[in-house]
């Protein structure tokens, strides 16, 4: 009989201690576990103190008699700087234009011409880049400007697991990094986090040129930690 005994409160105390390791897996019980407004404030954190990164900004295409950013290439840094690509839809012909973008001064290479002179984006349809490292009206503003967040399916970038997050974003939002989008209106978004926590990608979809139609741009977040000066042409 006290065999049994003994067997039995072993066996109660290995359940209690599975309970305890289960509940220390699961972040410290059903109160601590993150929400997924905080999941993506920990996000804008990550990319706020990272030095440099780099960024994309693509879509399939452009509205009908629409001049703007079919692709946007390059390396962003904290100063807030940028140097890469654009590729620019321009009358109807795609246009690459390098760019430099420092102290809020946009320099491009422009067709036919040797030199980088300045520049206004918005002639072109297109954002000063640096401005999306900006922690106040930047990219990472979308992570927390975000309304009806909810976790969605986990999918599989090559080797890296990937959470979704869906939300909504307030035109005026996505129009102080995106000065081409409307204001007034809103914008469904998907944002997708890895493992560390940190953003790698943003679907988003809205009117980013006016009444001409939804255009359905994704930005790339890459390379954390890139550390590049970059100076004025």
């Amino acid at each position: 009989m006290d065999r049994v005994r003994r067997g039995a409160a072993a066996l109660a105390a290995l359940a209690a201690l599975t309970t305890t390791f289960a509940a220390c897996s699961d972040g410290g019980g059903e109160g601590s576990e993150e929400t997924p407004e905080d999941v993506l404030a920990a996000a804008k954190e990550a990319l706020d103190e990272t030095s440099g990164v780099t960024l994309s900004l693509t879509t399939q295409e452009l509205p009908d008699g629409v001049d703007g950013v079919l692709d946007a290439t390059g390396v962003a840094t904290r100063a807030p700087a940028f140097e890469g690509d654009l590729v620019v839809l321009v009358n109807g012909l795609e246009v690459d234009v390098p760019v430099v973008s420092v102290d809020s001064t946009v320099w491009a290479k422009l067709p036919f011409t040797r030199s980088f002179s300045k520049v206004n984006p918005a002639d072109y349809g297109a954002p000063d880049p640096a401005r999306l490292m900006d922690p106040d009206s930047g990219l990472s503003s979308w992570l927390t400007a975000a309304t009806g967040v909810e976790e969605g399916d986990r999918v599989r970038d090559g080797e890296v697991v990937l959470s979704s997050y869906t939300g909504t974003l307030p035109g005026r939002v996505v129009d102080a990094s995106i000065p081409s989008a409307d204001e007034d209106a809103t914008f469904p978004a998907t944002f997708r986090i890895d493992e560390d926590g940190r953003l790698r990608a943003v679907d988003v979809s809205g009117p980013f040129y006016g009444p001409e139609g939804t255009v359905d741009y994704t930005v790339g977040v890459d390379d954390y930690g890139t550390d590049q000066d970059i100076s004025a042409p």
